[in-house]
């Protein structure tokens, strides 16, 4: 049960050594999905340096000595190709274990790891906006997949919860009464921007929230209380967005920039200890090899300013020890925009030099680009602020809402939201994940909610056409040991079924989602094409009946299990 390369690549490696030794048996035969067969093998090529003979040759001997219970046919191809034929009795047993696998073919890892996922990180005391939109989705879907694959995953919710802008917030809370803070995002957000306007307005009050910092770093106790009140309140707030959402993060995810300032000093000790402290213009810096700016000289990672305070890259660096010191990560992910890049760059050389990253631990940076509006340019409302996450997600629902009532006014009154709220919000979420993350994208609400091409919606109405068709057979009890791949519609369906252990553990590899919604909507693409060209509900004969209603059966549970490791939803009705 697992995606026929996992037998195939063992019969290639068996044929090699027959046809030229030991030696090269361990050849990567690089085989991939093909137009012209089931798969095609790349591997004559890259032994044609080290055998000193032509690809054809060198394809042709493989083939001869090819065998094994999975292939039918294998034929040389261009220069030096081979293209591969499966049987159709493999493909029938491997899709039956599929179908009769409640995890639908996902082993889990060979070697289990724990790894720790950064995601997230909304800052106190205000909203939720679209620039927190890619960063919560992009990691919560990785930590399904990872936790899928029985990895042991520690979630991380860096909130930005410490330095001098909490002494703005604090003094204003102080004076303006705890009323101020309100219980709507709205309300935080107008608190957060009332905050600021005293500051910059008022110099007494400037000097009086400065003065706010000091005691709160210095941990007097009524300060760390309305400190307290602020965190509060914008983790509630965050709770209801996360819950609409569908994201896992929870409230003991939570460790925050002010989590880690009892340990900032020890890091520089530390630092100091083992030689990597430099005093430069009066401020404590690392300088890692390899970084530097245009004018050649050397970049420093600041670990404490003049004036003794200390930034994101102390903080930084004692989260990644406390890490791999206290959470025992084998695996890091910081789920961060593409503009961080340097910045983590020099954290992770910084912690490599420290001894503290060290493999088989690693540590890696997960950017992402951009959301964009119509315009090409950050998406913004029309007065220049950043879009509400709540707002966002509300209209999004909304447009879902007139479009599932369009296709299926039948629905009862709670159906009909149920599906809104799983289509609206799974079309923003997909439309994200579907893209390459490195990549801006421009938000469209019209192109997310089609019912047609590579979207959310699509892919939640095939698997709500499957078990439309599963119900309306009548069939009470599905028989998955009575699948038999005969059409050429079946075979592609079977060997898109196939595929998905491996898509999802190159998911887990690469970090990178877009995969596997490619995959899905292959995956629904061969449905389709397998439900227009043979008949399911009206087979020739009920043998045939039995077993398309399995195979179709197995197509909704991997569509709705690949939907679910994105964070999607796949209802029953649309």
């Amino acid at each position: 049960m697992a995606d026929p390369l996992s037998s195939l690549v063992p019969a290639f490696r068996e044929a090699l050594e027959t046809a030229f030794g030991p030696e090269v048996a361990s050849t990567d035969p690089a085989i991939r999905t093909s137009t012209h067969a089931d798969y095609q093998a790349n591997v004559a090529l890259g032994l044609k340096a080290r055998l000193g003979r032509p690809p054809r040759e060198i394809a042709n001997a493989i083939v001869a000595h090819l065998g094994g219970s999975a292939i039918e046919r294998a034929e040389v191809a261009g220069p030096g190709f081979i293209n591969l034929v499966l049987r159709s009795s493999f493909l029938s047993t491997e899709v039956r274990s599929v179908a009769m696998d409640e995890r639908v073919g996902l082993a889990p890892a060979r070697q289990p790891e724990t790894v720790v996922v950064d995601y997230s990180g909304p800052n106190l005391a205000k909203e939720m906006h679209v620039g927190h939109l890619r960063s919560t989705i992009i990691g919560d879907s990785l930590v399904r997949v990872l936790e899928t694959l029985g990895h042991r995953v520690i979630r991380q919710n860096h909130l930005g919860d410490w330095g001098t802008p909490f002494g703005m917030l604090i003094e204003e809370l102080r004076e303006s009464g705890r009323d101020a803070v309100g219980s709507s995002m709205a309300a935080l957000s107008n608190f957060y921007r009332a905050a600021r306007k005293h500051f910059d307005d008022d110099p007494a009050f400037a000097d009086r929230a400065r003065q706010r910092v000091v005691l709160l770093q210095g941990g007097d106790p009524a300060t760390l209380a309305l400190w307290k009140e602020l965190v509060d309140a914008t983790l509630g707030h965050a709770a209801i967005l996360y819950r609409k959402l569908g994201v896992t993060l929870r409230g003991a995810d939570v460790a925050g920039e002010s989590f880690y300032n009892p340990m900032l000093n020890d890091v520089i000790a530390e630092l100091d200890r083992k030689g990597l402290i430099e005093r430069s213009d009066g401020a404590l810096c690392v300088f890692p090899p390899g970084f530097t700016g245009r004018d050649g000289a050397r970049v420093p990672l600041i670990v404490e300013k003049q004036d003794g305070g200390h930034g994101y890259a102390t903080t930084d660096l004692a989260a990644i020890r406390y890490r791999i010191r206290t959470l025992g990560a084998q695996r890091i992910l910081v789920v961060v925009g593409a503009p961080q890049a340097q910045h983590f760059a020099m954290i992770f050389a910084v912690a490599k030099l420290a001894g503290w990253l060290a493999p088989p631990v690693r540590a890696e940076h997960v950017a992402f680009g951009s959301v964009l509006g119509a315009d090409g340019k950050m998406f913004k409302t029309r007065a220049g602020e950043a879009i509400r996450l709540e707002d966002l997600l509300d209209e999004a629902v909304d447009r879902a809402r007139a479009v599932v009532t369009e296709k299926n006014p039948e629905l009862s009154e709670d159906e009909r939201e149920r599906v809104a709220r799983a289509v609206g919000i799974g079309a923003v979420k997909y439309a994200d994940l579907s893209s390459d993350r490195l990549k801006d994208y421009v938000f469209d609400y019209a192109r997310m909610l089609a019912f047609d091409g590579n979207t959310a919606p699509y892919l939640q109405y095939a698997h709500a056409r499957i078990r439309s068709i599963l119900r309306r057979s009548g069939t009470t009890a599905l028989e998955p040991a009575a699948i038999e791949i005969r059409e050429r519609p079946e075979r592609e369906l079977a060997l898109a079924i196939l595929r998905f252990p491996t898509v999802v553990d190159a998911v887990a590899t690469a970090l990178e989602p877009h995969q596997l919604c490619t995959y899905l909507f292959e995956l629904a693409t061969a449905f389709s094409t397998f439900y227009e060209k043979c008949p399911v509900l009206k087979a020739p004969s009920d043998a045939e009946r039995t077993s398309r209603l399995a195979l179709a059966d197995t197509t909704a549970r991997v569509l709705a299990k690949g939907l679910e490791l994105l964070g999607i939803e796949a209802p029953d009705r649309m």
